[in-house]
């Protein structure tokens, strides 16, 4: 027989790029973070301007991520870009953080957030307890794993469907918010700067709420070698999804203005839940059926994008060699999935989801700055790299203008949270060190960790990545 390559294919086309990226961006954030950036900005006013300011900040940083997209024609996104403009160590460090806290705790935070709607209509009063919303989380992310391993076009089917649905929910939410504002309901529009907070570290923490709920604008980048012709359905994906994105969201935050006073969104743990209890009556009970599938597909988005993560990472030595193969069943990066389950469920051991918000949106803005600066340097160093897009070079430094804001005024006002994000990614230079540049490591070591690949590729039924077989 001849030899058959096992690699993932190219089954991704425009609308399933959309999908990715609209479906992973309205996943929890529009239904959680409005409470967060109302919280920091202080007023009603000042919080629809973040809105609008995030969404044109993500299209900007969308943009520089299309060059590169189409320049780096690999999957992995960031870590693929900061290797190959400042080298092993920086993308070591990307790739570090995002296994040890933002992959686990946005998946953490999505599925947790998945939990608390679908168990609210049961606690009215008093909220639904941390461990049953813990419990919930991990059925929900550990079932999409399965549906990830099982087959890509099962996966995709799930994405696209409730992309769907969650448009659908948050149309009722801005439909009936406009009606309210046509009938005279605009107390809360009256005075709509009074109480803004003025402290640029408040502004910053304002705006990590906003930017958590536009996250995952970059995700179609970490699956590039899984997209039929990238050069025109990557720019084309991103500059779809952007636009329509954040009209939505400006308009559903109008929508929650027009129904919910300041102190009543603040004082609620779901607030589309309580949005629906005042405007839709008897029907009330479809939000957080409409929320819960949001979440449900913006996590299946997370899970299916941030494997190949892994498994890129694992085919250029800096992750354990079994991540870096295939199931020859299902052609899926099936163990990678499985390792993002468990660090996803390990994180849910934490219940303050906006503690969980601050601490990864500062080490996020950290290394999505670092691979945008990247496109600098790859200006100056690989002049000749052939570029399908090529951005003109105000956009990646007003981009890069934004991130140093983000990243040092919030030192001052949640300088915990930051440090704390900060020797997160100082821990994996040791590990670095041990683990990737250590080349002389002890004989025993070698053959024990090699025995334990042979035992996990066989559990997985896998091969590795680049391995012919007959």
């Amino acid at each position: 027989m001849a030899e058959q390559e096992i690699v993932l294919k190219k089954q991704l086309g425009l609308l399933n790029g959309i999908g990715i990226i609209v479906g992973i961006i309205i996943g929890s954030g529009i239904f959680i973070s409005p409470k967060g950036v109302l919280l920091e900005a202080g007023s009603v006013g000042s919080s629809l301007i973040i809105w609008a300011i995030c969404g044109a900040i993500c299209l900007v940083g969308a943009m520089c991520y299309a060059e590169l997209g189409t320049a780096i024609l690999t999957s992995g996104a960031d870590y693929g870009y900061i290797m190959a403009a400042m080298g092993d160590l920086p993308a070591f460090l990307f790739l570090w953080v995002c296994l040890v806290v933002l992959v686990p705790t946005g998946n953490a935070i999505t599925g947790m957030t998945f939990a608390t709607y679908i168990l609210q209509p049961m606690y009215p009063d008093c909220g639904p307890p941390d461990i049953a919303v813990s419990l919930v989380a991990g059925l929900c992310i550990t079932l999409l794993t399965f549906i990830n391993c099982s087959n890509v076009t099962w996966a995709t089917r799930v994405q696209d469907v409730f992309t769907f649905t969650k448009i659908f929910a948050l149309i009722i939410i801005i439909v009936t918010g406009i009606y309210k504002l046509f009938t005279g309901s605009t107390e809360n529009f009256q005075a709509p700067f009074e109480g803004s907070a003025t402290q640029p570290g408040k502004i910053a923490l304002a705006f990590y709420s906003g930017l958590f709920s536009y996250s995952g604008w970059n995700y179609l980048n970490f699956v590039t070698e899984e997209l039929k012709n990238p050069y025109k359905n990557l720019p084309r994906a991103i500059w779809i999804s952007l636009p329509l994105v954040t009209i939505i969201y400006v308009l559903a935050n109008v929508a929650y203005f027009s129904v919910l006073s300041p102190e009543e969104m603040l004082a609620s743990d779901a607030v589309a839940v309580t949005f629906a209890d005042r405007t839709l009556g008897v029907m009330s009970w479809i939000m957080p059926v409409f929320v819960a599938c949001s979440t449900f597909g913006g996590l299946n988005g997370a899970i299916f994008t941030s494997s190949r993560l892994f498994f890129v990472g694992a085919r250029h030595g800096h992750l354990p060699g079994f991540l870096a193969t295939i199931n020859m069943r299902h052609l899926t990066p099936l163990p990678s999935l499985v390792f993002g389950c468990v660090t996803s469920l390990i994180m849910l051991m934490s219940s303050d989801i906006y503690a969980l918000i601050n601490y990864a949106s500062f080490v996020e803005t950290l290394f999505i700055g670092m691979s945008v600066s990247g496109l600098l340097i790859l200006r100056v160093t690989k002049p000749n790299l052939k570029r399908p897009i090529k951005v003109n070079l105000v956009f990646p430094v007003f981009y890069l203008i934004i991130c140093l804001f983000l990243v040092v005024t919030p030192l001052t006002t949640s300088p915990m949270e930051c440090l704390m994000g900060l020797i997160m990614v100082c821990t994996g230079i040791p590990v670095y060190m041990l683990g990737v540049m250590w080349s002389k490591k002890p004989q025993g070591f070698r053959v024990a960790f090699g025995k334990f690949s042979a035992m996990t590729q066989k559990l997985f039924y896998a091969v590795h990545e680049d391995v012919k077989i007959d």
